[in-house]
Order: C-alpha cells, then sequence, then structure tokens
C-alpha cells in the first residue's frame, strides 16, 4: 500500500466502508491530457449525495468513495488544446465530469441526460475504467467541456453549492417558463433546494409561497428568504384556502407525501416539478386531468443552462445560504445534514483545511 501512495499527486478525505466515516487518503488523479483542465480545488459544497455513496445507500458504492459533487477552484494547469479556460481562471465542477458527447442530448448541451449515460463526478466510472473521486480532495482534473466559468463577483464558497442545489431547481424552471414576473409559486419543502426554489422564485419575480410540516420555519421562510406566504402542509383549511391559486409547484421534499392535496392548488395549465426523491409518487388521474395540469421530474442541468445559471446568480445576486466548516468537519456535516441541522448547506473551505 505505501508503494502505491507514495507518489500520489492528491490528498483528499474518502470513505472505506458502509459506515461512511471520512479520513484522510492520498490518491492520484490522472495527467492532463490536451482538453483538461486542472483545477485547484478551494471549495465544496456538501450534497445528499454524499451521504448516499458514502454509506452506500443505494448498494452500489466503489469504495473508497471520495465525495463531493459541488466544487469550486482555480485553475493551476490546462492541456494544449484548451480554449475556454486558461491558469488563474476561478471555475466549477458539478454533478458528472463526462458523457458521450455525441448523442442529440449531448449536442443540445444537456450532457446530464446523455442517452449512454453521464458519468458522475464521484463513484462513477470513466471511460478509462477508473473510479470517479470528487471534491473533498485537493485537485481535479476535468474534461474543459464539464468546467464552467465561475464570475468574478460570484464568491467562491457561495458558487459551490449553485453546481447541484441550485442547479436542480433553476433547470425546470427555466424549461417550465417559470421566470414570468407576477406569476404564482409553490415550494414544497425548505432544505437546500427548496431555499434556492425561493431565491429564484423571488429573483425571477414571483409571488412565493412555501409549504412546509413546521410551523418553526415560517419566520425564516418570510424573514430571511423572502417568500411572501408560508403555509403548514398538514392544515387542511389552510391548504383548501389556496385551491386553484398557483401556477407552478416546485417540489424539493425527499420524505414520502401526499401529492394530491399540491396538485389541487395548481391554476388550469399549472406546471408541477418534483426534483426530491421520494420513495413513491402517487395521486388521483382527476386532480392531474381536471385543470389539464403538468407533472414532471427534473435531474440537475446540462452544461448551457448551467453556465446561464451561474451568470444570472452573478448578475442577480442570488447567493445560497451557506455554513462553510473545515475538512476536519466533514463527518460532522454529513451527520447534521441527516438530521436536517444546516442553514442551507454546508461547504468545505478546502483551500485552507486540507493540507
Amino acid at each position: 500500500m505505501a508503494s502505491e501512495t507514495a507518489h500520489a499527486n492528491c490528498l483528499g478525505w474518502a470513505a472505506r466502508d458502509p459506515s461512511g466515516v471520512l479520513s484522510p487518503y492520498e490518491f492520484n488523479r490522472r495527467a492532463v491530457a490536451p482538453d483538461d483542465v486542472s483545477i485547484k480545488i478551494t471549495h465544496c459544497g456538501v450534497c445528499y449525495a454524499d451521504v448516499v455513496w458514502t454509506k452506500n445507500l443505494h448498494r452500489d458504492s466503489k469504495y473508497p468513495v471520495v465525495p463531493g459533487h459541488e466544487i469550486v477552484g482555480i485553475v493551476k494547469e490546462v492541456g494544449p488544446k484548451v480554449d475556454r479556460f486558461k491558469v488563474g481562471d476561478h471555475v466549477g465542477v458539478g454533478t458528472y465530469v463526462n458523457s458521450c458527447r455525441d448523442c442529440e442530448y449531448c449536442n443540445e448541451g444537456m450532457e446530464v441526460n446523455c442517452v449512454k449515460g453521464s458519468v458522475f463526478t464521484f463513484n462513477g466510472v470513466d471511460a478509462d475504467g477508473t473510479v470517479t473521486k470528487g471534491g473533498y480532495s485537493s485537485s481535479i482534473v476535468v474534461h474543459e467541456r464539464y468546467c464552467y466559468r465561475i464570475p468574478d463577483n460570484l464568491p467562491s464558497h457561495l458558487a459551490a453549492p449553485l453546481l447541484c442545489a441550485g442547479i436542480t431547481v433553476y433547470s425546470p424552471m427555466i424549461r417550465h417558463n417559470m421566470n414570468q414576473p407576477g406569476k404564482s409559486l409553490g415550494v414544497v419543502g425548505l432544505g437546500g433546494l427548496g431555499h434556492m426554489a425561493v431565491k429564484f422564485g423571488k429573483a425571477f419575480g414571483l409571488k412565493v409561497t412555501v409549504f412546509s410540516t413546521s410551523i418553526s420555519k415560517k419566520e425564516e421562510a418570510l424573514s430571511v428568504l423572502g417568500a411572501d406566504n408560508f403555509v403548514i402542509s398538514s392544515d387542511e383549511q389552510q391548504m383548501k384556502a389556496l385551491t386553484g391559486s398557483l401556477d407552478f409547484i416546485v417540489d424539493t421534499a425527499s420524505g414520502d407525501h401526499q401529492f394530491e392535496p399540491y396538485l389541487w392548488l395548481l391554476k388550469t395549465f399549472g406546471a408541477y416539478v418534483l426534483v426530491g426523491f421520494p420513495s413513491e409518487v402517487k395521486f388521483s388521474p382527476a386532480s392531474l386531468l381536471l385543470g389539464m395540469k403538468t407533472f414532471s421530474g427534473s435531474i440537475t442541468g446540462g452544461t448551457k443552462v448551467t453556465q446561464e445559471m451561474l451568470e444570472f446568480c452573478a448578475a442577480n445576486k442570488v447567493y445560497p445560504n451557506v455554513e462553510v466548516v473545515p475538512i476536519e468537519y466533514a463527518n460532522e456535516a454529513i451527520e447534521r445534514l441527516i438530521k436536517r441541522d444546516v442553514k442551507y448547506r454546508f461547504v468545505i473551505d478546502i483551500e485552507n483545511s486540507l493540507k
């Protein structure tokens, strides 16, 4: 083992088994190919995906797992064919680092929907057969196509969560034309994704209603995040009063919950987007058919819309609410994330703590 890591060029934190416990781990990043960008990582957001694969919740973890797919850093080397980036640029890497680059979706800049499957930033199998390792590490080497320019006025620690939590709600909001000032948006759940849906909704000029089962989130939703209305979703009277009042709903809740009560809140032609991962989706056809509503799902977003989102956030000062922590706090951060004890995204300060 010593000989394998004697010349390792990257230091990270990895989980070795389903306990998910992270500890220092040395490994090698690939040599920089002609189209590659080598990035010194400065910040990495903590996402629930990090919980899933460090703890083998999907039964497909490839240990050792180096998590992290909300990556921001500085370009330290570029291959000879790279023309979009130069040394010193601030860049980001999101949830995937490769795709076939030749299918209809890749050609449209929607690589996340690649017909052959996009390669996840960590715990994925890359084209050369190696297992990808994520942003809880000192550096990463990525093909320039899957790299994003971070605008100069977008602070690195605030840019990181946009690369998963941000784009996961921004992409379907744009696709379903939710950027229409004066329209009404319902946001179900107020975690990392939900709080970004509220912020985007307000930036788009929408009237935003937050739905939660917890009254303790009311003050935060209205005063801190700027929502226009707050509704306890278990209160039938409050829910009934909003029947047919919403143009859009973005549902970020991953816990099992009822969908039908929300569907009745949509106006005719209303759109409901699910970005959370409950164990099942069940509702009566009438709640969808009456009013000709649309119910759809979405995962992150392609390279084109991700870059657009970063520019939008910089121009409109749409920033996530974060708690910055050192890498030594990663295990506690993940446990707190499981308990939903974070407002609203942890960001690891890689640059100043991973030595």
